[in-house]
């Protein structure tokens, strides 16, 4: 079930969900911190193989979601794993008031993988604020829905073509317009952008699309250049 990435950093392959009744690939990331704890980042749907195939990697001890549209599954993966923490982008915590959250991501990481993994929140959208993060170790940077890059050859009719129109289909794929004009305030955008040129990323981990194991940071420039 698990995919080796790069060093210490796992990908599983999810089912696809419906978002508005149009088809979304799912992916989660897994991570196995220096101090030998495993992190994971967006969980998709659990199996039994697949809690299985985390648990070779280490005792998890780090739930995270990224956005407030990514929580469908964390509730599961939470009562498999009562002893670990589980972490709230900004907004969703309101949102789902009845999940346990242990603590809000902000825009430093967390002392528990702060030698590991770096974060930035994109800020400034009236509609949602994401927050991004970086795998030293295999120099990968970690994104959520700013930037989609749907495969060309699953997009096919009428909610394909929308999908293309919304410049979120193959290698120039980006964030959706909607979104886009949600960041009224974009200085905070564009700081966060800088940050995460400035780690230098080789490699693209995204939740839904191609990801990449090579060029990351000139994707993510052009990418995000409508900040």
């Amino acid at each position: 079930m698990l995919e080796e990435f790069g060093p210490s950093l796992y990908v599983a392959e999810g089912p696809t969900v419906s978002f508005y009744g149009f088809p979304y690939p799912t992916r989660m990331v897994v991570v196995r911190l220096s101090d030998g704890d495993v992190w994971l980042w967006s969980p998709i749907a659990l199996t039994d193989e697949l809690a299985s195939s985390v648990e070779a990697i280490g005792p998890v001890r780090h739930i995270v979601s990224p956005n407030k549209i990514h929580h469908l599954f964390l509730e599961e993966w939470a009562e498999r794993w009562p002893g670990a923490r589980l972490y709230a982008p900004p907004g969703l915590a309101r949102k789902k008031p009845e999940v346990h959250f242990n603590a809000e991501l902000r825009d430093e990481p967390e002392p528990a993988w702060l030698a590991d993994i770096d974060q930035v929140i994109f800020r400034g959208s009236l509609a949602m604020e994401e927050v991004v993060f970086f795998h030293r170790a295999s120099r990968t940077a970690i994104i959520c829905d700013l930037i989609q890059r749907h495969e060309q050859e699953k997009m096919s009719g009428w909610k394909g073509k929308l999908m293309q129109l919304d410049g979120l289909v193959g290698a120039q794929g980006s964030t959706p317009r909607e979104w886009r004009a949600s960041f009224l305030c974009r200085g905070p955008a564009r700081a966060a952008r800088q940050k995460v040129l400035d780690w230098s990323p080789v490699r693209l981990l995204i939740a839904h699309g191609e990801c990449e194991q090579a060029g990351a940071t000139e994707i993510i420039r052009k990418s995000l250049s409508w900040i």
